[in-house]
């Protein structure tokens, strides 16, 4: 597979109160920014009205990725209605009653399969899609990146309070999405006929409304030829996700083959922890045993450091993870910003510039 595969980078926003952080409806904002943008990306509505999501060109750099997020998130900001602000984050500081529900067939199938779920449904994450031209070969992607989703989401954990508290969780997202009938870790696929058998029998018995609606923590998409992640948390800043999109895309790239895939219970349980603990979790490893986040941290780049070295990102994600293990995980930075200055303190960590 040649080294210069694009990729692109969905992130996901909520529009907030600024006083109370509780969702609001971004309609007004919608009416303004929706569609494509003359500098490139796309801005679109999302499951909840108080939604929106930032989409980029498929891309063959970090730094075309960038440029297009910054300029995204400046229009974003620029357009938010006095007494409000864009967040990055994986859920809401709080909610206010039942969200409203952007009108569209899908969505409204979607609202119907989940019932009173959908009311409380305002997750936000960040999603990285990697160009694979064969269908096998996405599979094979996919296998790769099912046995690393515990530590992607240790990396990437955003989202620490629930109903105005502490959640005790590091990502309160990915406790929301596990009650979705298709989600969390995917099964470990033989093969591409395995993959779409799989989702074929789950729309035909109604655990699926459309190919689309599958929410495992990583597919492949049913519009493009990619390999897609979903299980991380919405980032704090651009660099965030740009660390996770560099890191997901050298998982894809890489050569390694799955031999002994992760047990589903195994993979279960890991991606709780991780979602509990973030990079403070001790994890499951391929071996049989069990590691610390960060171990494992090193344990996976000396397995793709040839691929970022090839694509140049190697420094980058270097530079990025030493900063995290300085400044913490996003929901580490949230609980440190609520702890010293309350809201106002998250406020400012969380608004999008």
């Amino acid at each position: 597979m040649p080294r210069t595969a694009r990729f692109g980078v969905e992130e996901e926003f909520v529009l907030l109160d600024a006083a109370t952080l509780v969702p609001v409806s971004a309609e007004q904002m919608h009416a303004a920014v929706l569609g494509e943008l003359p500098s490139g990306g796309r801005l679109s509505a999302e499951f909840m009205t108080s939604q929106i999501e930032a989409a980029t060109e498929p891309v063959p750099t970090l730094a075309s990725a960038q440029e297009q997020l910054t300029r995204m998130r400046a229009v974003l900001a620029r357009h938010a209605p006095a007494g409000t602000l864009v967040a990055a984050t994986g859920a809401p500081f709080a909610l206010a009653g039942p969200g409203r529900i952007t009108s569209s067939p899908h969505y409204d199938d979607v609202a119907d399969l989940i019932g009173h779920l959908a009311a409380e449904h305002v997750v936000d994450g960040l999603h990285v899609h990697v160009e694979v031209a064969d269908d096998e070969e996405r599979v094979r992607a996919l296998r790769r990146l099912r046995e690393w989703l515990p530590l992607l989401l240790a990396l990437s954990v955003n989202s620490p309070f629930a109903n105005g508290v502490a959640a005790g969780l590091a990502s309160w997202r990915s406790t929301l999405l596990r009650r979705l009938p298709v989600s969390w870790g995917p099964p470990a696929f033989a093969d591409a006929d395995d993959y779409h058998r799989t989702v074929d029998r789950l729309l035909a018995i109604g655990a699926l409304p459309a190919r689309s609606s599958v929410s495992w923590a990583v597919r492949l998409s049913d519009r493009y030829d990619t390999v897609e992640t979903r299980v991380a948390d919405a980032q704090l800043s651009v660099t965030d996700s740009l660390l996770l999109a560099a890191l997901t895309r050298a998982l894809v790239l890489s050569d390694e083959v799955v031999k002994t895939p992760a047990a589903p219970h195994a993979l279960d349980a890991s991606l709780w922890l991780a979602s509990r603990h973030g990079m403070r979790a001790r994890l499951s490893t391929q071996e049989g045993g069990s590691e610390r986040a960060w171990p494992l941290v090193e344990r996976m780049l000396r397995g793709i450091r040839p691929v970022l070295d090839e694509l140049g990102d190697a420094e980058f994600v270097d530079d990025q993870l030493a900063r995290m293990r300085t400044e913490g995980t996003g929901a580490e930075r949230q609980l440190r910003a609520h702890g010293t200055r309350g809201v106002e303190g998250l406020t400012d960590v969380v608004s999008v510039h």
